[in-house]
């Protein structure tokens, strides 16, 4: 009898010392079977949900404690458990007694126990951490306008927004596709007399000329086939507010005509109709064009150009403002993790990767790229092959070589001398043997090497792979 209670006892004292090393830096841990019922909580989670917790929840489902959203039966979490694999930092609602509390989750699936020591039936480990308890990654100071930025150029252009603040000039705003010409206009119909009236967006480029007319200025019915009832234009609806037109540069020659009418007085008329109305909406318009050229091309009138542009406000490529790139990548990522309940971070090499890209698609681009890494990333933190190929790609182009060429290099070279030949060019089908001699001289200490040659030791490790430099006691081994 003592000895059938004997691994019994073993494994409570067993999971007791687990607790206690998770609870001493902060972590709740739970242990859970094949169909996914709570087989053993710790005593820390009673801070959370009370005196008894820990045994009231023993054998509920784990989704009735942490949702069904990652643990339900479609869960993503639940999902890559059953797959074998492990997730970290995602995020979950614990309901507490004083209400949510949000959670940091690590899950994985429990290793094969040969000594018996854990219990048979617990098949995935999960590993609860408050959210609260992460230290926020540090961010650019904010500008004024809700809009994260630490470039020079941003914040020239910050400041020239704070003069329109109690103005009702029409304004144009330029810049290439994806650097937020809508956002900022929208930050400056926010921040204008006319923040309480409504903002009307249309695109100019999303509408054959026949459509955008009547979708600007409204239509009777009768004025053409189809128009079966009186229709409110843009202009209309924006009575009291600001009308955003952006991609003016695609506006065709006829609606230019209008729209300088409506700029010179104020006033318009509805497709079919001979009633003359007024209108006060402030006009904002975006282009990615060259309006410049444009009016030279005679394809834009150049009455209109300067009858828009009284106040222009250029917004720099994302490229030209790199000091930007790593706060706005970390608000996006931020956003990007909370939709799919996850806390993800960047690696150094990822970081790296971010500012060396140009980014031609500029903000778009990169929250775009960010939501292909976090779908492709396993774990918490985002690494340099997460992100998409054509970023990973410039990143490399962009780097430079690892050192010279040096097939004379000899092992007794002293680390002065390393950094000395590190800091020539490389020619690119000389770097595995550089890289080689370079791991001779250090003994394949890779901490050294890479100290030596001004790489990370993870960027090292992947150059090493890249090129099929192995350990020789790890190719031996693999040999064996």
């Amino acid at each position: 009898m003592e000895q059938a209670q004997h691994p019994t006892s073993n494994r409570d004292v067993a999971f007791a010392a687990v607790n206690a090393a998770f609870g001493s830096i902060g972590r709740i841990c739970m242990a859970l079977d094949g169909q996914f019922r709570i087989r053993h909580a710790s005593e820390r989670v009673e801070s959370l949900l009370g005196p008894g917790a820990a045994a009231r929840i023993t054998g509920a489902p784990v989704e009735t404690v942490l949702g069904s959203e990652l643990f339900g039966p479609e869960g993503p979490l639940r999902q890559a458990l059953v797959a074998g694999e492990r997730r970290e930092g995602w995020r979950a609602y614990l309901q507490c007694e004083r209400g949510p509390r949000l959670l940091s989750v690590t899950a994985a699936p429990l290793q094969h126990d040969p000594h018996g020591v854990c219990d048979p039936s617990a098949a995935y480990l999960v590993i609860l951490r408050p959210a609260d308890d992460e230290s926020p990654d540090v961010c650019a100071p904010v500008a004024g306008f809700g809009v994260m930025c630490r470039s020079q150029a941003m914040t020239r252009v910050f400041r020239l927004i704070e003069t329109l603040q109690h103005s009702e000039s029409t304004v144009l705003v330029t810049g290439e596709s994806g650097t937020g010409k809508e956002v900022m206009a929208r930050i400056i119909h926010a921040h204008s007399p006319r923040r309480n009236g409504p903002f009307i967006a249309v695109n100019a480029a999303a509408l054959p000329a026949e459509l955008l007319e009547s979708e600007l200025f409204g239509h009777v019915r009768g004025a053409f086939t189809g128009a079966i009832r009186d229709r409110t234009g843009r202009f209309e609806s924006a009575e009291g507010g600001t009308l955003f037109l952006d991609e003016i540069g695609d506006l065709p020659l006829a609606v230019q005509v209008k729209l300088l009418r409506v700029l010179q007085e104020h006033t318009y008329e509805r497709v079919g109709d001979d009633k003359v109305r007024r209108t006060n909406a402030r006009i904002i318009a975006a282009t990615h064009r060259d309006l410049r050229r444009a009016v030279a091309a005679g394809t834009f009138r150049e009455d209109l150009y300067y009858r828009l542009r009284v106040f222009p406000v250029e917004l720099p490529p994302l490229r030209a403002r790199r000091e930007d790139i790593e706060p706005i990548a970390r608000v996006l990522l931020g956003r990007v993790g909370a939709r799919t309940a996850r806390a993800l971070h960047f690696s150094p090499d990822a970081l790296r990767a971010l500012l060396s890209h140009d980014w031609p698609g500029n903000v778009r681009e990169l929250e775009n790229a960010l939501e292909y890494a976090a779908t492709v990333c396993k774990g918490q933190t985002l690494q340099p092959e997460d992100l998409p190929p054509e970023v990973g790609a410039a990143a490399a182009a962009r780097a430079e070589p690892l050192v010279a060429p040096a097939p004379a290099l000899a092992p007794s070279s002293t680390p002065a001398a390393l950094l000395a030949i590190a800091g020539r060019r490389a020619v690119p089908h000389d770097e595995r043997a550089t890289l080689q001699a370079t791991l001779d001289a250090h003994r394949w200490n890779r901490a050294d090497t890479a100290k030596a040659l001004g790489l990370s030791r993870s960027t090292l490790w992947r150059r090493m792979r890249a090129l099929g430099l192995l350990d020789p006691a790890e190719a031996s081994g693999a040999l064996a």
